[in-house]
């Protein structure tokens, strides 16, 4: 199976910067009419509206430039800020800088207005710091900072977290004799909120009280959002009873709620919500919804969407996505697509998030081929997929281990310049591994660092199991190494699949090495590492070790199950303390937290037919079958065997018979 290359991905071309040269000859008009007579004075109003109109920049920057070189208009700051504006909307930033100098050479002032304008075409082109160097050139142009320059300066540098930059502005700003007004504050609470600083915020939300400056909605409802997203929920309430109620500050309270598990409390918030008069909206019930939706209260959240629908409140595309993604945690995938269909009627269109939650439900459940349908479907909606709507589906076909589905997923990811995730490579090296093609997949891995992936624990893990389940178990211990070089630690399960491996192997030194090392550094065992440990003494005889080793994972709170319990009962019945494996058996049969299952009987009834007898081994028999445990293979052939053993030759015969009839 060939696998493409994704090391192109990382080279992305550069758009080539559209020229900008105003001093050639006159060049026809966007309606391609003949060229402009140099007799006729055009009026600004009319070139105006025609550069606002004109989607492309190419025609529009004709068009300009042939009005530059002809003698019927000079251009106005007006004209000069449009044409500024559409290049900045397309990245041509080069453009930008030039007809800004052309206006400085021609004598003409910047606005402030302009200069906004200029700012904006920094921060959506994500060039920040170009930005700020702009900004401290302002009086060359003609044109005096102003709080609103300021303030959209300081937005451009919060756009891209340039928190350090943030504070001396701020106080140039104050240096200027500048007064911050409400918009300027809101960016600064924003700015400490998003570094996490909520006590500073505050702070400052006091400061803009005590100077006159009364904070708004976004001001509260900023601090409030944050304080939840930290989980200071109640502390967010208190904040909240100083300010007028408005809806946004109740939806931040109602996340926060609902993001802790609490969503009852979301539920009395909504009901405060009406007590004040105010409307819960589409992001009040939908946040609720998606908080039931994950919780598996699907019938709840159906309920709330009903309620919703009868407010005449209007679900979003957020409302449905949620409703989907609750129905396929239940595996109700008929439900999951009437849903999808509905939303259509509804006219709510899907965004990318709506259908990678379609496709990766669909693939939970194993329905690959209609998961690819639907990516393909996505596509000529104009929704392109992204990393994550690739991941699931090379995720959903590793998990069944097709090699060739999700190969395909891979290299149509490639062919799309999608640079794949720690995702996609991880499902890559799993279905790999499924089919038993280690070395690719360790170049996957030593592909992934290369690419600046670094793979994860999850990643390294997937490798290890492959290999020890195909007893490399030298190797994956060598990859273990490999993990520490990367500044990787290993986890709990990484030793548990190591573990596993050396024990199938009879390398029982070196497991007891990995058990101590995961001692040394304070590496949880949970209760698939002690099963591993106890089957691993089990195996080779140790079976006293495996009762101390009971003792230790009860002490430590590690609850047991079912394997734990079959184990136990193996090692009871081999040591011929077969009465004490029944007490264990009926103890938690009666306490019903556990439910043993048909392999902790069968070793039961092989230790009661080796030490107890034939007889007693029927009345436990009959017991079983009047719990509703059915016997299997193994069992009856652990009762014939039993029979033959213990009794003479017509016995048995008898005996059988009895089973039979009771059975």
């Amino acid at each position: 199976m060939y696998l493409r290359d994704g090391c192109s991905l990382l080279f992305k071309l550069r758009k080539p910067s559209i020229p900008l040269i105003l001093t050639t000859n006159p060049i026809p008009s966007l309606d391609e009419k003949p060229q402009l007579e140099t007799t006729h004075v055009i009026r600004e109003s009319l070139v105006v509206k025609k550069l606002k109109l004109e989607s492309d920049i190419v025609f529009a920057l004709e068009y300009f430039k042939s009005l530059a070189n002809s003698r019927c208009f000079k251009h106005t700051p007006l004209t000069y800020q449009i044409m500024i504006e559409k290049l900045g909307e397309n990245g041509e930033m080069d453009g930008v800088r030039y007809l800004l100098q052309q206006m400085k050479l021609e004598g003409l002032p910047c606005s402030e207005d302009l200069f906004i304008c200029l700012m904006n075409c920094y921060r959506r082109g994500g060039l920040a710091d170009q930005a700020l160097k702009m900004f401290y050139r302002v009086r060359e142009f003609g044109c005096e900072p102003t709080v609103k320059i300021y303030n959209h300066l300081l937005d451009a540098l919060l756009g891209e977290n340039r928190f350090q930059m943030i504070g001396p502005v701020y106080n140039n700003m104050k240096g200027e004799g500048l007064e911050p007004n409400v918009f300027t504050y809101n960016i600064l609470l924003k700015a400490l909120c998003k570094n996490g600083k909520v006590d500073g915020a505050r702070k400052l939300l006091e400061e803009m009280s005590n100077k006159g400056c009364q904070p708004d909605a976004v001001s509260y409802t900023t601090i409030i959002s944050s304080m939840c997203r930290l989980g200071q929920v109640e502390k967010a309430k208190e904040l909240a009873m100083k300010f007028e109620p408005v809806v946004p500050v109740y939806n931040a309270l109602i996340s926060g709620a609902c993001k802790e598990g609490k969503v009852k409390e979301g539920f009395d918030l909504m009901i405060e919500m009406l007590d004040k008069g105010l409307d819960p909206n589409v992001i009040s019930y939908s946040t609720i919804i998606s908080c039931l939706s994950d919780m598996g209260s699907i019938e709840l959240s159906l309920a709330v969407f009903v309620q919703m629908l009868k407010r005449g409140c209007s679900p979003n595309v957020h409302t449905f996505t949620s409703l989907i993604k609750g129905h396929f945690l239940l595996g109700r995938e008929i439900e999951a697509l009437g849903l999808w269909k509905c939303m259509f009627k509804e006219g709510v269109q899907p965004n990318v998030v709506s259908y990678n939650t379609l496709i990766y439900g669909l693939c939970s459940i194993g329905k690959m081929a209609k998961a690819v349908s639907i990516c393909n479907k996505m596509k000529k909606h104009y929704c392109h997929p992204n990393v994550v709507t690739y991941s699931s589906l090379i995720h959903g076909f590793a998990k069944y281990g097709n090699l060739e589905g999700a190969s395909e997923m891979w290299n149509a990811m490639i062919n799309c310049g999608c640079h794949p995730n720690v995702v996609a490579y991880t499902s890559m090296v799993d279905v790999l591994c499924q089919n038993s093609m280690f070395n690719k997949a360790r170049r996957l891995i030593n592909k992934m660092i290369n690419d600046g992936v670094p793979p994860n624990v999850v990643t390294f893990n997937t490798f290890i199991k492959g290999l020890c389940g195909s007893g490399r178990v030298e190797w994956a211990m060598s990859v273990l190494d490999q993990m520490e070089k990367q500044g990787c630690l290993p986890n709990t399960r990484t030793y548990n699949e190591l573990l596993d491996g050396l024990f199938r192997v009879n390398r029982f030194g070196e497991a007891c090495g990995l058990i101590r090392e995961m001692e040394e550094r304070k590496v949880d065992l949970d209760f698939v590492t002690y099963n591993t440990i106890m089957y691993g003494f089990s195996c080779l005889g140790m079976l006293e070790r495996v009762l101390q080793l009971l003792g230790k994972m009860l002490v430590n709170g590690v609850k047991p199950d079912g394997i734990t319990v079959n184990i136990i009962i193996h090692a009871y019945c081999k040591l011929g303390k077969v009465r004490t494996a029944i007490q264990v058996l009926d103890k938690i049969t009666a306490g019903k937290e556990l439910c043993p299952d048909i392999v902790g009987h069968t070793s039961l009834l092989w230790g009661i037919c080796n030490w107890l007898g034939i007889e007693e081994a029927v009345v436990y028999f009959d017991k079983m079958l009047n719990k509703g445990i059915f016997p299997n293979i193994a069992t009856w052939d652990v009762l014939v065997r039993g029979l033959f053993n213990n009794l003479g030759h017509m016995g048995p015969i008898r005996i059988l018979d009895d089973i039979l009839e009771n059975g």
